[in-house]
């Protein structure tokens, strides 16, 4: 990765955790020169971000005017997310094929990692971690195409996705349903997997919709 990529990666990630943390809403222009300052960057980063953003539907562009934060329909991001779950299902099932060791290994790490720190350290940081474990199954499937898909899922829904999960957040459920994934995969048990997916995440659409009407419907 070139530094004017890596660069640009950094500012898309410091722009997207401004989005999924409220401090920019729905429909608040994203101002290049002052974030260019504020970040101490030139503003072709900013601009690559942007496009970087707008790819993952957290931004809108707009001709001849400035980019703003787009509104993510509730519909349309619990539809997403119904994609998501059947994604994530046929990633397990391709992981209790394919996983590796390695992978099995590197999936505990994380869950071992939640369990220590879920209190301890940002609810962000916690999301981006949550995150990190699906992202791995996906991974474990050694399918690239899939692995590309749900990768494109998974950008899509990460406003509507932390907002839900700031909702439930519970350490003890969220642990147990991420080892009952896990020792499904072990077990390359691929009906146990995909039960331990559906459990995981069957609630998902109708809180993300919840979520997404919430925000889109606040007072302006």
């Amino acid at each position: 990765m070139s530094d004017v990529v890596a660069l640009a990666e950094n500012v898309a990630q410091q722009l997207r955790r401004k989005i999924l943390r409220g401090d920019l809403l729905p429909g608040d222009v994203v101002k290049e020169r002052e974030n260019a300052a504020n970040m101490n960057v030139s503003r072709t980063p900013i601009r690559e971000a942007i496009r970087i953003l707008s790819k993952e539907g957290l931004v809108e562009l707009r001709s001849a005017r400035s980019p703003i934060v787009a509104q993510i329909s509730a519909k349309s991001a619990s539809q997403q997310a119904e994609v998501l779950i059947v994604l994530e299902k046929l990633s397990a099932k391709l992981a209790c094929k394919n996983a590796t060791e390695e992978d099995l290994n590197h999936l505990q790490k994380i869950v071992d990692h939640m369990a220590a720190h879920f209190y301890d350290i940002d609810p962000l940081d916690m999301f981006e971690i949550d995150m990190s474990f699906h992202k791995a199954i996906a991974h474990a499937s050694h399918n690239d195409a899939l692995t590309e898909t749900h990768r494109t899922y998974m950008e899509r829904l990460w406003l509507a996705r932390f907002r839900a999960a700031r909702q439930r957040r519970n350490r003890e459920r969220v642990i147990q349903q991420h080892n009952s994934i896990l020792d499904a995969l072990r077990k390359r048990d691929e009906i146990a997997a995909q039960k331990a997916v559906e459990k995981h995440l069957g609630k998902l659409p109708n809180e993300i919709y919840q979520q997404m009407e919430q925000l889109n419907t606040r007072p302006i």
